[in-house]
């Protein structure tokens, strides 16, 4: 059978469910057999409990299905830690803070590396942070991304380039005031100039209108996310990895393209400016800036082309959809609780004034809307099963032991629903992340294992400092400008659609009104 028949013949099987059985069926049996047979003779450990049945068969009823309700439910009956062995791998679910600061913290060192999918791979060209396991270049280009790149001055300079695009967003909604708007799509299209003017210095919106680079990183953006939210079958079976059996390799390749077309003009335009060009941004230095000064040291924190393309396009994945999704999620509890939200406004009007626009400098004061985010965060964890772990050796967490080599799934989204540490723990309730100071409670580093919204210890998120300060900044600035109703037609929901990042099923339509009385605060 020719390689195009192949593919012919797996289009043909997925168009059918029953055949897709049959064929992840046969492929159970396969690695089953393989799997007893490697197995006979070597000595049985504690495995943690979970549910029997064939490799693949096993997991069949998740595909399609919000995994981390599934998983919460297995909790359920096999405790804080279970195992499924899908295809010819060992995944491990934790859903306690107990286990999870087991981890995290205590075996960091040897839950540092990742079984990266083939598609994250790819689309980083295998030079990325997120993926990337512990090793040496690795910890280099983390740390030169968290202390160089995302240093508190660097992070102070670009702050010129969020105020500028979140005022143009503030100015185009004013022109929608008393109409219909869709909150995930005005922040997507406010992060991605955000960040892309962070990254090298040019917006890619004007006056609403998407401009051709806009509508190829919308698009590329958005496909990214969704492969990478997709199961595949690639990476239950690595022997047949090569057979990119349902496509999803081709098509992250696809989009890789295009990202590498539009890194490279940018890149070479770059190159091409003259020094004085350069000279004049230095007070407020774009990341690619930063990166091509440290790619020409020609040192251990020097970077290749391929690792700052490989970066950019795991900034600007996180950067739009993460953050556009954040704040969908905590505009749709504000507008479900509307005393809560009238809260959040009133500290607003004291802290900045209804005669002035919201700055970066007024958000420290902003106690009560630091816990809206936090508590938004304890409910729609951004990635609620973080990204897999993956040991360097076996090791022994909850009295079990975990294979080496075995993909560890941290539950965060079970974890911060425990009704053993958190009181009501369904209910949408920022008080209880406020002390009696009136400061707020926990933080993002991970440190306490009841909240680890954005992971813990060596692999947790290294952009949560550039991330916060773009989500309250956007957020302080829609409030703060606008009221908010929601249409008497539509219908309001919370349910959430899993993927690598939880989305609202729904998009968000609200209706913004004129909040400030100078219209020319919304110039």
């Amino acid at each position: 059978m020719t390689q195009n028949n192949i593919w012919s013949w797996w289009s043909e099987v997925t168009s059918k469910k029953d055949e897709l059985t049959i064929a992840l069926l046969t492929l159970s049996i396969i690695t089953l057999v393989i799997s007893l047979y490697k197995s006979a003779g070597k000595p049985r450990f504690r495995l943690p409990p979970g549910p029997r049945g064939l490799p693949v068969v096993g997991y069949l009823p998740f595909l399609g299905l919000n995994l981390h309700h599934e998983f919460t439910k297995l909790a359920q009956i096999y405790g804080p830690i279970f195992m499924l062995k899908l295809g010819s791998k060992s995944h491990i679910v934790v859903s306690s803070s107990d286990l999870a600061k087991v981890v995290v913290r205590e075996q960091d060192d040897i839950f540092a590396n990742r079984d990266a999918p083939v598609a994250g791979l790819a689309v980083t060209y295998g030079q990325g942070i997120v993926w990337a396991n512990n090793n040496a270049q690795w910890r280099n280009m983390r740390k030169v991304f968290v202390y160089e790149v995302l240093s508190s001055k660097n992070l102070e300079a670009s702050g010129t380039f969020r105020r500028v695009e979140v005022r143009k967003t503030v100015k185009r909604l004013y022109g929608t005031v008393g109409s219909e708007v869709d909150i995930g799509e005005i922040t997507f299209l406010t992060s991605l100039n955000v960040v892309t003017s962070m990254m090298w210095g040019k917006s890619v919106v004007g006056d609403g209108k998407v401009n051709g680079v806009g509508v190829e990183l919308r698009e590329v953006i958005t496909k990214i996310v969704d492969i990478l939210g997709t199961p595949n079958v690639s990476d239950l079976f690595p022997a047949v990895a090569w057979l990119d059996l349902q496509g999803l390799l081709r098509q992250m390749k696809r989009q890789r393209v295009v990202l590498e077309g539009i890194f490279d003009r940018i890149i070479n335009e770059r190159l091409a400016s003259k020094v004085e060009e350069v000279a004049e941004q230095r007070e407020r230095k774009d990341f690619l800036q930063i990166l091509l000064e440290l790619k020409d040291q020609n040192s251990a924190s020097s970077f290749t082309f391929d690792q700052i393309k490989g970066l950019f396009t795991e900034i600007i994945a996180a950067g739009t959809d993460t953050t556009s999704t954040m704040v969908e999620w905590v505009m749709a509890e504000l507008l479900q609780n509307p005393k809560i939200m009238k809260k959040v406004q009133d500290e607003l009007e004291e802290v900045v004034g209804l005669s002035n626009v919201v700055e970066e400098s007024h958000i420290p004061r902003l106690y009560y809307l630091d816990a809206v985010v936090k508590e938004t965060f304890r409910l729609h964890p951004p990635l609620p099963l973080l990204i897999t772990r993956s040991p360097s050796q076996s090791c022994q967490v909850g009295g079990y032991t975990v294979p080496k080599g075995a993909n560890m799934f941290l539950n965060v989204w079970a974890i911060h629903r425990n009704p053993e540490n958190w009181d009501k723990p369904s209910e949408f309730n920022p008080d209880r992340f406020i002390n009696a100071d009136g400061t707020t409670k926990y933080d993002y580093n991970g440190y306490d294992c009841n909240y680890i919204p954005f992971g813990s210890g060596r692999r947790r998120c290294p952009g949560v400092r550039l991330g916060e300060k773009m989500l309250v900044y956007f957020l302080s600035s829609l409030l703060h400008s606008f009221d908010w109703t929601l249409p008497t037609d539509k219908e309001y929901e919370l349910s959430d659609k899993f993927g690598i990042v939880l989305k609202k099923r729904k998009p968000l339509i609200a209706i913004p009104s004129q909040r400030l009385s100078d219209e020319n605060l919304y110039n």
